[in-house]
This record gives structure tokens, C-alpha cells and sequence, in this order.
């Protein structure tokens, strides 16, 4: 199959989604497949006549990935870098590319490449992509309005609200909440902006901060306990997976430096427990009317209680990624994942 894997973007998961996408590409290449990695902001200036070499470049578009930092990218200096300074999402030659594909791979993280507008584009486009459809995207990026549908359809998850910008002067006794709380952009990922605060003061600095990602966050109790991942592949759970940092919390420099995090799987809990949760994944994964596959992340506290704090649907797919751990755990080794995103996402869509 002629391939295009969508990466990169303008979210603050740029730099997860060019690894998590070039990861990809490769193992798509090793499969047989001619797959070319592209730039979804940068795109690719190439003569228009002879596009379709792009498919049989050597580099297949790999020179762009680069490691992950422990620092979030910085957007305005990647807006600048752009050569025709246009303020599009999509690069050169982006739906010109994704068009002559078989299908395009969605390695993008965050932002408008998992918020559903992507997805809503190209269906108009009539350009078959991977992953969630564009209503189940939209659903599960706001995570104000995950947590209603999740309340409404008795999915567990934790209590809590969501602020305007305009509401930034809020007191936490105003709210109503009792310290420690969490808080974190509405839309966001990779646990950029997410504060966990123990006085007001460090919840007033922790809005201002959360409000520079976006003008809407949610503020949620800190439920403190262990953390976890469970993923999803059209309708079915994979094992649970533990995540363990080896200090302080799952946040964005534990998530990517190297070393930082020991990750379990299948996760060690009673069998009761790893059911409950995939119950509660594949409840969730109905609720917010998603299709192929996506991965849940839970809490559970010293009590048993389980809290599914909100839906990934474009999770990381590096090869140490959470999904692909949980997928070899149930006997899926990563190429063999990838193929089968696919399979999954033309069974869902184009058949």
C-alpha cells in the first residue's frame, strides 16, 4: 500500500507526535509498504507534476523526526521556521499526498489532528485516514465534555468543573472544591499545563498558567493512587498497563525521558481489578461513540476505587508507547499493530 503518515502539527505533542509517527513508518516499510513521513504544518514543497516519486524517495521522510525533549516544543519558533510563512494548518502538497494514498496514517498527537477537525476534512475530502471517526475525536478531546457524557452513561471518573478565562479569579472556596485539586487544559495532552495544588495560592498560579494552553481548564479532586493505561482495538480491551514513575507524578518529562518510568504489563492487580477496567474502557470507548481504537487512562486509589480520568484517540505508537506494550502483552508485536490499525480503520469507514 502507498502510505502518507501524518505527523507533527502545531499541538504541544509536535515533538511526541514526529517519534510516534516515524516509529511507524518504519515498521509500515519494513511490512513492504511504501510509506513516506510528512510534516502536516511543514508539508513537503515538491514540483506537483512528480508527486508520486515521493512514495519511492530512499529517506522516506524520516529526516524530520527527532528525539523527544523533556521540554515542550516551542510552536511560535515552528510557525516562524515555515518557508511560505503561510498560516494554514496544512503544509505544501498535504492533501495533494494524503489524496494518492491508500490511506493516511494519523500519527499526529493533540491540537487540531486529534480534536476531529482533521478527521471531519478529510472525510469531506473523501481521503481515507486512520483512527477514530471525527464526532468520537471531538467528544474525547474536550475533557469538559467527556466528563459529562461519562457522568451521564455511569462511567466512572472524578468529580469536579471546568473554568473560562473570564472565570480566572476564581477562589477554590468559591468553587465550591476542597484541596488538593488537579488542574489542566481542557484539551490538552501529554500532561502539559496539568498542576496538582495544595493551597490557593498555588491554585491561583496554577490557572494562570493552565489558561496560557487554552481558554478553557478542568479542575478535578487529586485523587492520590496508583496510575494505569488500558487501550482498545475495535471494541476489545487490551491487558491493563501499569505506569510507575520513579519520581513524582506521569508527567510530560517522565512520560519521554528515557529511564524515568517503569511500565507493567499486564499491570500486577487481582483479576477482578484488570476487569473491571477494561469494562470500564470499553464503556467509555461506546460512550464517546469512538470507532478502531484508543486507550483509556485510570486511577485507582487505596480503597479499590477505579476513576477513568479521560480517552487518548491517537495514543503514542512509538514502540515503547503504552498501547503497544499492552498489544504485545496480548500477542500483537508492533508491525503487526500497525497493520492492523489499519485493517481496523478501512473495516470501520471504506468497506
Amino acid at each position: 500500500m502507498k502510505i502518507i503518515v501524518l505527523a507533527g502539527g502545531l499541538s504541544t505533542e509536535r515533538d511526541v507526535s514526529l517519534t510516534s509517527a516515524a516509529g511507524i513508518c518504519r515498521t509500515l516499510i519494513e511490512k513492504g509498504h511504501d510509506a513516506f513521513l510528512l510534516d502536516v504544518f511543514m508539508g513537503l514543497p515538491y514540483d506537483s507534476d512528480k508527486l508520486e516519486e515521493v512514495f519511492a524517495l530512499p529517506g522516506h521522510g524520516l529526516e524530520i523526526a527527532a528525539d523527544i525533549s523533556t521540554a515542550e516544543p516551542d510552536i511560535a519558533a515552528v510557525k516562524a521556521s515555515r518557508p511560505d510563512q503561510s498560516d494554514s494548518f496544512l503544509g505544501p502538497n498535504v492533501i495533494e499526498l494524503c489524496r494518492m494514498a491508500d490511506i493516511t496514517f494519523l500519527g499526529l498527537h493533540g491540537g487540531e489532528g486529534e480534536n476531529g477537525k482533521l478527521q471531519a476534512t478529510f472525510d469531506l475530502l473523501g481521503i481515507r485516514y486512520t483512527g477514530p471517526n471525527s464526532l468520537g475525536c471531538a467528544l474525547a478531546m474536550d475533557k469538559g465534555v467527556t466528563k459529562q457524557i461519562f457522568r451521564q452513561c455511569n462511567v466512572a471518573t472524578p468529580g469536579g468543573t471546568w473554568l473560562y478565562k473570564s472565570q480566572a479569579d476564581i477562589t477554590v472556596s468559591e468553587l465550591g472544591l476542597t484541596l488538593p485539586l488537579v488542574v489542566k487544559p481542557c484539551s490538552g495532552g501529554s500532561s502539559i499545563g496539568v498542576y496538582i495544588v495544595n493551597t490557593e495560592e498555588e491554585f491561583a498560579n496554577a490557572l494562570k498558567s493552565s489558561f496560557r494552553y487554552e481558554d478553557e481548564v478542568v479542575i478535578e479532586p487529586y485523587i492520590k493512587g496508583r496510575e494505569f493505561a488500558c487501550g482498545i482495538i475495535d471494541g476489545k480491551p487490551l491487558p491493563p498497563i501499569e505506569i510507575i514513575p520513579k519520581t513524582g507524578w506521569f508527567d510530560y518529562a517522565n512520560k519521554y525521558q528515557a529511564g524515568a518510568t517503569e511500565e507493567v504489563c499486564p499491570a500486577n492487580v487481582s483479576e477482578e481489578i484488570a476487569q473491571r477496567m477494561m469494562d470500564i474502557t470499553v464503556e467509555a470507548y461506546h460512550a464517546l461513540k469512538l470507532d478502531v481504537y484508543s486507550r483509556a487512562d485510570f486511577l485507582l486509589d487505596a480503597s479499590g476505587e477505579l476513576y477513568c480520568l479521560e480517552m487518548n484517540t491517537l495514543p503514542g505508537m512509538t514502540a515503547a508507547s503504552l498501547l503497544p506494550k499492552e498489544a504485545r502483552a496480548a500477542g500483537i508485536e508492533y508491525g503487526d499493530l500497525c497493520e492492523l490499525i489499519i485493517q481496523k480503520s478501512l473495516e470501520a469507514r471504506y468497506q
